[in-house]
This record gives structure tokens, sequence and C-alpha cells, in this order.
């Protein structure tokens, strides 16, 4: 903190007097104070800014104009003494007031209460005097006030401990620091946690205790004995005396208040939130903090309540709850139309709440998935939500600016008389006082800034909330009674598009009957009935709604619970008509959103079609995903739930145009790549706790095939293979339960296999394929590194050299993957016989066409001037390419990027071109393919927006065209096989 502000360098005509009549009584009041305090008799002796200052403060505030009066030394201090030392001086004192004097004796109750009240009402005045001189921010009052807050609560309860372990009811481990190690925890909510106290705020806390500190001597009697201490704890905090009070303060938002003690276990409130925590409640907890008491507790307590607060994947249903918070908000008498006088800036429209309820919304929404919106301050959130693109710079701007300055009328309105008060003046006199201690220089001008500022409030907020469905309100009236279709709700599917109303009314009755799991609560009807109309009309959208209708009602039939997916669709228009594509094109992908609805989180996320998340940002957020993993079977479902929906969101920028096949498959093997690195580390943490280290022992994983040449499609398997080595003279690891070497890195393999592939309740992230590893499912299943050079460079098959120059190193140990490396580049540099390896590549070629011929032209894949030709003419000019003089590394290159380093040198131009344009149409098919559905493509079975799908990849205008296309390459690529691949 600096010590530069003092109240002497305030500005002239910072603010000015409330009238001549008030001005005259706070000179009179001023010069009465002079007449005991020397410094403020050398304040009024001459005229000052500084002094007008002062007597237009008391003109302004009867409340701090009465309190110089009760205690001129106040007003002395404020005036000579810089600001911020003042205020650390006062605090500190409030403190320390609980401990022992220096002969030992420790303080009563009532002193402690005097010592509070009093350090409350000289930070209050200099923390006022000071805002109004401009000299502090709404920041700072926020800030001073907090911290004095804080000093007071924790001075309340040490006071109280050390009362409790004089009279033997609690034995405390220091009693010179009675908190330390007590159990017992204050988390300070709302603007309290926030550090956002306003200047006559009330406290909200909450308290809880660890029934096994030690602290009791009987952990039965804890809740009488604690909630006795929280009874003394109000009392000594808002008891008003002849001092005053220092804070309201309020208990009530501890769980369950109406059936349960002031103070309530940790393991009570962590069933409770766990088992029947509700939305508001969350949004309570986003700025709650460790105030009192034990600091380490409670610290503990809350990273252990992060996950019921900020949630894997988001509840939809809380977006409904959320909806309902805010109408209660507009229902209160204090929210209404904008009108300066007597309007209320916290709950009124366009008032603090909106700001707030603006941004808590957002942090329910997306903390789960992203850590830097879990800030308790409302700028903080604010701007990270502009840096994560949930808002934009300007709204940032806008609301950060009007939070701020509603903050300041709010001060003001309070600062006044000292009352908890929001709401403007009603009459135009008390209102210029308020615009006055603002600065402005009449009611017009304030008024003017007020609506404003107001509006900006409002109109921000209503984008983001006022779309929100209310019952149906205002929209058609549809009938699906059962057993008998409506007239009506025929007629207006008729005119929608639909070919067979009566046929599709059928349907949608039987989803009011609950035919299906996701219907059979009568709240889902209730949202689908407000959804119906929105709904019909986006499936009408299309050119063929029956039928997106009857793949709904598919859709429909897997889903486990229809609450959570109505609300979002409800709330999000561009969601619904996303899932309507899915459902029109793409099976595959509605029959994972059925599966697992969470993974439409992502769409959420305001950056999901302007660009695509690099390696690092999609590494970044799972780091932070997993951070909050409490076990080693939660780090594998978090990996789960992060691969499908990291999968399911590359899918939908896929299917939707945004990226093209070749940016997909990068992503999708990018993630793998991450992925594989996570479960890995984490499987090795688990051996070494079980087995301990393996002396020297190091490990990596080689990713083989698409994985290896980033052109893993939405369903790919991978292909692994993981290298091991260690110290030579190492015989068994160094666990509890040792292992020897080959057991040990088998099972390593093995877990990593698991961790993988193995079916929990979130799935799995992929099928896991070590075929080619050295002697395929013949060898081990883990390889040390110098077998693996042996048998690359003696025993290898020349499809093994086909298969290795894919191969790159996902993950691991730096100093193996160097050795790795070197063995893949001798291997690979080596100078082959060209007419052997030209002959067993035609071989291998033909063998492939006659074991795995294709079905049909639509097997982009296996079809002759396919996709595997295109590869194997990558993968053998790299073979050759030492024997021909051509020296280029290829390693980490795509099928691509290899044809286009290596064929300028070893293939015609025209052919270059041709395998090129081959190899994008058939990524683009086949990726669009797999992306879609799970088995071939079948023209005659396949939905109409698949083929729309697929006529768009390969930018042609009908599907009959689009064979042609096929058909064209296909050959071209045959035949450019046959020129390249020939001795």
């Amino acid at each position: 903190m600096t010590n530069e502000k003092r109240l002497d360098a305030v500005n002239a005509d910072v603010i000015r007097p409330f009238n001549k009549t008030e001005a005259k009584a706070a000179m009179t009041a001023l010069k009465e104070m002079a007449a005991a305090e020397p410094a403020i008799a050398t304040l009024m002796a001459e005229e000052t800014p500084l002094r007008d200052f002062v007597v237009s403060v008391f003109s302004l505030s009867p409340y701090l104009r009465e309190t110089a009066v009760i205690t001129p030394s106040i007003l002395s201090d404020a005036t000579s003494e810089p600001l911020e030392p003042l205020l650390d001086s006062i605090v500190a004192r409030a403190r320390n007031c609980w401990r022992p004097g220096k002969g030992g004796t420790v303080p009563s109750e009532a002193e402690v209460m005097v010592a509070l009240r009093r350090a409350k009402r000289e930070a209050a005045f200099v923390i006022a005097i000071a805002d109004l001189a401009r000299l502090f921010s709404a920041f700072d009052t926020t800030r001073w006030l907090t911290a004095l807050a804080d000093a007071a609560v924790a001075a309340a309860i040490d006071h109280l401990l050390l009362n409790a372990h004089g009279s033997g009811k609690l034995k405390l481990a220091d009693p010179n620091e009675p908190s330390g190690g007590s159990g017992l925890a204050v988390i300070g909510m709302g603007k309290h946690g926030a550090g956002e106290l306003n200047y006559s705020s009330d406290i909200d806390v909450v308290v809880f205790f660890d029934v096994d500190s030690g602290t009791l001597p009987d952990p039965l009697d804890a809740s009488e004995t604690y909630g006795r201490m929280m009874r003394r704890l109000v009392r000594i905090l808002q008891e008003r005396t002849g001092e005053g009070y220092v804070f309201r303060t309020d208990l009530r938002l501890r769980p369950d208040p109406g059936s349960t003690p002031l103070a309530v276990s940790m393991d009570a409130a962590m069933i409770y939130y766990e088992g029947r925590g509700q939305n508001w409640e969350r949004a309570a907890y986003i700025k709650a903090r460790p105030v009192a008491g034990d600091i380490a507790a409670g610290t503990l307590f809350l990273k252990q309540l992060q996950p019921f607060v900020f949630r894997k994947y988001l509840d939809y249903a809380a977006i409904a709850d959320i909806h309902g918070i805010k109408r209660q908000i507009h229902a209160h008498k204090g929210y209404g139309d904008i009108a300066v006088k007597g309007h209320d800036v916290k709950l009124g429209r366009g008032g603090i709440r909106e700001i707030e309820f603006f941004v808590q919304t957002q942090q329910l929404i997306a903390g789960g998935r992203m850590t830097d919106l879990r800030s308790r301050r409302t700028d903080e959130t604010l701007s990270a939500l502009a840096q994560a693109r949930w808002i934009t710079p300007v709204v940032e701007r806008e609301l950060t600016a009007a939070y701020w300055f509603l903050r300041d009328v709010e001060h003001r309105i309070q600062m006044v008389r000292d009352e908890q008060s929001h709401k403007l003046p009603t009459t135009e006199a008390e209102l210029k006082r308020i615009a006055l201690m603002m600065g402005f220089a009449d009611t017009a001008a304030f008024s003017a800034r007020m609506d404003t500022v107001l509006r900006t409030v409002e109109r921000c907020y209503a984008r983001l909330f006022e779309k929100e469905p209310e019952g149906g309100e205002g929209k058609v009236s549809l009938v699906f009674a059962a057993g008998q279709d409506d007239a009506k709700t025929l007629d207006y599917l008729d005119k929608l598009g639909f070919e067979r109303p009566s046929v599709m009314s059928g349907v949608i009755r039987g989803w009011y009957a609950g035919r299906y799991r996701a219907m059979q609560s009568a709240e889902a009807r209730e949202r689908l009935t407000a959804l119906m109309p929105d709904l019909l009309q986006a499936f009408a959208a299309g050119k063929r709604p029956d039928d997106v209708l009857l793949r709904f009602d598919s859709f429909l039939s897997g889903l486990p619970a229809g609450i959570q997916l109505f609300s979002l669709l409800g709330s999000n228009p561009a969601i619904l008509s996303l899932l309507v594509t899915i459902l029109s094109s793409a099976p595959r992908l509605a029959d994972i959103i059925a599966a697992r609805p969470h993974v439409f989180d992502g769409l959420l996320d305001p950056r999901l079609m302007t660009e695509m998340p690099t390696k690092a940002d999609m590494k970044g957020r799972l780091g932070n995903f997993l951070s909050s993993s409490s076990h080693h079977e939660d780090v594998l479902d978090r990996l789960r739930i992060f691969a499908a929906e990291q999968r399911f969101l590359i899918g939908v920028r896929l299917l939707t145009g945004a990226i093209s096949a070749e940016v997909a498959a990068r992503g999708f093997s990018e993630l793998a790549d991450l992925l594989i690195e996570q479960a890995l580390a984490a499987v090795i943490r688990e051996m070494e706790t079980a087995h301990g280290q393996y002396p020297g022992g190091r490990v990596i994983v080689l990713g083989m095939g698409k994985l290896g040449s980033f052109e893993l499609t939405a369903g790919s398997d991978v292909d692994i293979i993981l290298l091991y080595d260690y110290d030579d003279s190492a015989e068994e690891s160094s666990g509890p339960k040792p292992l020897d070497s080959m057991r040990y890195f088998s099972r390593l393999t093995q877990r990593l296999i698991a961790a993988l592939s193995a079916p929990t309740a979130e799935g799995i992230v992929f099928e896991v394929d070590l075929r080619l590893r050295p002697s395929g499912n013949k060898g081990p299943v883990a390889t040390r590194i110098n077998a693996f050079g042996k048998y690359q460079r003696e025993e290898a098959w020349t499809w093994e050299h086909l298969a290795l120059t894919r191969a790159r190193v996902i993950c691991g140990d730096d100093s193996l993957r160097a050795q790795a490396d070197v063995v893949m580049d001798e291997v690979l540099g080596q100078k082959r016989d060209v007419g052997k390896v030209t002959s067993e590549v035609a071989e291998m070629r033909a063998l492939i066409t006659q074991e795995k011929p294709p079905k049909d032209i639509w097997d982009f894949k296996l079809i002759a001037g396919g996709l595997v030709d295109i590869e194997f003419i990558a993968q053998y000019l790299q073979l050759i390419a030492p024997a021909r003089g051509v020296e280029v590394d290829t390693g980490g290159m795509s099928t691509a990027q290899a044809l286009k380093a290596l064929g300028d040198k070893m293939m015609a131009p025209g052919d270059l071109d041709t395998a090129l344009e081959a190899l994008i149409l058939f990524t683009a098919l086949s990726q669009t393919v797999r992306l879609c559905i799970d088995g071939d493509f079948n023209p005659r079975e396949a939905p109409q927006g698949l083929i729309e799908q697929l006529c768009r990849a390969g930018d042609c205008p009908d599907l009959k065209t689009l064979e042609g296309e096929v058909k064209r390459l296909s050959k071209a690529g045959r035949e450019i096989f046959g020129r390249v691949v020939s001795a």
C-alpha cells in the first residue's frame, strides 16, 4: 500500500456544500471542535481546498458530521496523517483487541465490543472522507471495509475461543493463536467473501467446525458449544450500544437454516450440499472466502466443495433455476422501470444485482471447465469473461464502469446517515445531496449520467437473460392429447411443411404419454411443452421435416433424462438449430448426445465457431479440468468426459464447415496426444504408489498409423507402441511390492491400455491397438529401447518400415525420446534396394486388394486409387528417398505434407497435384462419414442431410456429380500408384 494519499492533496471543488445553511452549521461544528483539537484549529485558520472540502462533507453527511463532533480526534488524525497507514493502524487495533494485556489480563467481552465499535467508527469516517475526496476509488473503499470486517470477525472469534478455552469447554492447541488448528472456520459470503463490502453493509457468514480437530473434549457437545458461541458472536458484532455497532451479522446462508444450529459440522455440510444443495447455494459459494477462525480448515473445506459449485459438466436444469431467481428479483418491490428518483441502485432495473447476476450465471455455466472464471470479485470476473471471449471487450468496459459508478452511488446513499439503503431519494432536495457527493454540478447532470448507466446495464443484462422461455406465453397453442388429433395442431403442422401431420402428431403424443424414460417426469413434459413451437419450427427449416422429427424421436428414445437438455435448448436457439443439423445428417453424433448430453457443454463457449483451439489451449483446459480430480478413477472419468466433449466439438466444427477435414484430423490427433500423455502420467503415479519407481526407469509412447501422421478421424482407434529403458544394474522396483523389469513395464503398459479403453460410467477414451509393436501380437506389450532398435535394424519387414514412416513420439521422457528419434532416423535413412522395396510394396497392395476388396465406390480407403494407394505412395517415397539421393526429414508429417516434401523431387508435377487433389477429397469424405455414421456409407440408406454434407465436402452440386469425381480421381490415383511404385 502506498503512503502518499493525504487529505491535504484534495482538489478544489471536488464536492460542493449542500446549501448555505448546512455549510454554516458545518462551520459552527468545526469551530467547536477546533477548541479541543489543535490540528482542526490549524485547518480552520485559513481558507484552503481542504477546509472547503471538510465543510462540504459535513454539510452533505449528517452522519459524518456527528461522528466528528463526538470524536474530534478522528478528523484531526484524518486531516494530518497519511490515510492508508492510519487505516492500517485502526484495522490492526481491531484485529488485536482480544489479546491479553501486558499483565496477562484477558479483555472482557464488553471491552472487546467497545474496541471494535470505536475501530469501526474511526475506519468508517476515514474511508468515507477519503472516498469523497476521490483519493480512494470505489475499489479502495470496498477493500478497506472488507479488511475491517475480516479483522472484527477474526478478533471476536479469537476472543470467544480463548474464553471457551479458559472455561474448559475447549482445548486449544495454542492459546496465543486461538484460531490456528481449532477446526472452527468462518466463511465470508457475498460481498464480504468477494472483498466488495459496501459502506453500511451487513456481513453474511457461515460457520463450520471439524469434529475431529481435537478442540472439543466431547465432540457430542459441538452443536451446543459452538451454537452458544455464535450467538455471542452476533451480539459482539451487531448489538447497538452507546458506542454504536460493528456490523449487522447474518448466519442464514448456512445449510437448511430453519433446522440446523448456527454452526454446522463440515461433514454434515458436505453431505447436505452433495445431496440437497441448490443452485442458488452454488451461486452463493462462488464468492465464499475463509475470513476468520481456522483459515486452513476453511480453505480445505471450500476446496472440497468445489465440485458442488463448479461441476464437471453443467446441470442444464440449473438454467431454468437461474431464470427463476431472475424472475424473483423482478418481482421484488424495488424492481421496476428506470426512474432516477427512488430507484434502487442494487435491486432495481439496470442495478448492481443485474451486473452481479450477469457474472455469476456465466460462472456457474462455465466455471467448471474454465478455472479463470472462478474469481470472487465482480470486476475481475468481467475481465476474465472478456479474456475468454464470453463477452466482448466493449461489454466488459461498459459493465465494469457501470459497476463502480453504481457502487459509488450506493456508498454515498449510505454515507448520508449510515443507513443500509440502496434507494435514491425521492425528493429533488435529497437527490441534490447525492448528486453533489458524486461531484456533479446539479441533479440534472447526475440524473442524465445515472439514466445512461442504468440503461447500459439493462441492455447488457437483457441480451443474456431476456430470451428465456416464460411458459409458452405468446406462442402458438398446440394440443397433443392422448388418443386423438387436434385439428388446429394438424393444420399448424401442415403449414410448417410436414408431409404426414397426423403421423407426426401421433409420434409427439407418444412422448407426452411417457413412452420414453426421458419423458416420464412431469417437469420434463412441461419443459418440452415450452420448447415445442421452437422445436417444430426448427424441424421445418430443413427439406424433410418428417425425417428430422422421426430422428428426434429415435434420439429421445435413448436419452436418459429430458429436463436438462430441454432447458438448454429452450435457452439457446443456436444450439437447437445445431441439434437439428446433427439429427438430419449425423446419427452417430446424435447417439453420442443421447448417451452423454454433457458433450453439449462446450457449445456454450462463444469461441466454438470462431476459432479452433490450439494444442496448448486444449492442454491448459485439460489440466484445469483434471486439477480437481480426487483419485485415480476420477482422473480416468474426467479424461473420458473431456475426450467425448472435445471430439464432439471438433466434429461440430467440421459438420458446420467452420474447419476443414485436414484441420479436424490434426485436432483429433492432438487431442489424442494430450489424453495419452495425461493417462500415462496417471498410470505412472499409480504404479509408483503400488510398486515404487524402477531405478533409471524411463518411458515413452510412440504414435503410429493415423495418430502418428495427424490423420485421426472422429471414430479412429489409436495405434501406439510403448518403449522403456532402465539402469542395467537394477533388478527390481523400489516399492513395497517390487517387480522385475519385464513385469513392471508390461503391467504399466496394460494399465495404460485400461486407462484409455476400459469402459467406465463415462465410456472409454478410445480403443487402443498395439499390433504395430515389434513381433506384433506375438511380442511383449512393451519393448525396451535397445530391443526396438535391434528389431527395426535387423528383423523388421518392409511393411513395418512403411509403418515406421508415420511414427512419432507422443509423450514421455525427453532423453528416451531422443534415443528413439535416433533409432528411427537411422532406420529410415538407410539406402535400400529400390527394386526389392518396390516389388514388396506392390505385393502388399495386391494382397490388401485380395484380402480386403473395396465394398463399392464409396469405400474411400480401399478403392483402387483411394486413400491406401496414396498413403502407400507417400510411405514408399520416404523409404526409397535416401537411395535416390533425396534428403528430407519427414518425421511428424502428415501424408499430404510428406507428398509435398518428396513429390516435388520424385514425382511428375501433374501426378503430385492430382494425388494431392484425390487425398484432399477422400480425406474430407472419409472424415465426414466417420463423423456422421458408424458403418459404411450407403446412398440408399443414408440420411439426406449426410448426402448434402458429403456434396458440400466434395464441392459438388449433387451425389451423382460427387460419384463422378470419386471415380475420376480414384482412377487417376491408381494410375499414379502404378507409375510411382514401379521398378
